[in-house]
């Protein structure tokens, strides 16, 4: 990846001895240990050894580290890459689990992998889905609008699930979170929420990754229903 334009070196740091994904690779580590308000510039330096001024020589600002570092999560999925020979359906769930996997395990980058793909490993991602659906046998023309759902429904969904504890304070837990939604579900009128009173104990204690396979599974029986397979070349 090309070095990112940013201020020169200060003459304190030694922007020779980093490199963005040195940089990027603290930077999801200090992200794992403070979250992303604890993230500052003067702390990475830190654990690096080195000046800001280095630092801002690779990349511009603190949004643009965050989302490389992201990128950087994303791109360990890849490690559960399908095999080619592999059902094109099977290998699109291996994958989409992969990424789930690996956002779960940094909650703090699901809700800065975005779409359209524009990063490394996004594109990486976004190609791979395509080149799977493409091996469905589904028509060329519809290649583009399933694949970028799929796209969609991993990074969205990944998201959604794995993040909104977020929102309220790096302080509250999962089940913190879910307990007081659940609490509030409850105190709701049930002739208006009938469905909502009523699942107030599968909020509080549902499981995540089940959650997001449960949809991903309905959304991949669809693609299987559709397409007729295509033997590999």
């Amino acid at each position: 990846m090309p070095r990112t334009r940013g201020r020169a070196p200060d003459g304190k740091g030694r922007p020779d001895a980093l490199s963005q994904e040195v940089i990027v690779g603290a930077a999801v580590a200090l992200l794992d240990e403070h979250g992303e308000r604890g993230l500052t510039f003067r702390l990475l330096a830190k654990r690096l050894d080195t000046g800001p001024g280095a630092l801002y020589w690779h990349v511009a600002n603190k949004d643009e580290l965050v989302a490389l570092a992201a990128d950087q999560v994303l791109g360990r999925a890849f490690v559960a890459d399908p095999h080619v020979e592999e059902d094109a359906v099977a290998g699109l769930r291996a994958l989409a689990v992969a990424v789930f996997d690996a956002l779960d395990l940094h909650p703090w980058a699901a809700s800065h992998v975005t779409a359209p793909a524009t990063l490394e490993n996004a594109l990486r991602l976004l190609d791979r889905i395509g080149t799977l659906v493409a091996r469905t046998g589904l028509p060329a023309e519809r290649h583009f609008a399933v694949s970028t759902a799929i796209s969609y429904y991993i990074t969205g969904v990944s998201a959604e699930i794995i993040a909104p504890g977020l929102s309220v304070g790096t302080d509250t837990s999962r089940a913190a979170f879910l307990t007081r939604t659940a609490e509030h579900w409850a105190t709701l009128d049930p002739a208006e929420y009938p469905f909502l009173t009523g699942t107030t104990t599968d909020l509080r204690d549902h499981d995540d990754r089940d959650q997001f396979t449960t949809g991903l599974d309905l959304l991949l029986n669809g693609l299987s229903a559709t397409a007729v397979p295509r033997p590999l070349a």
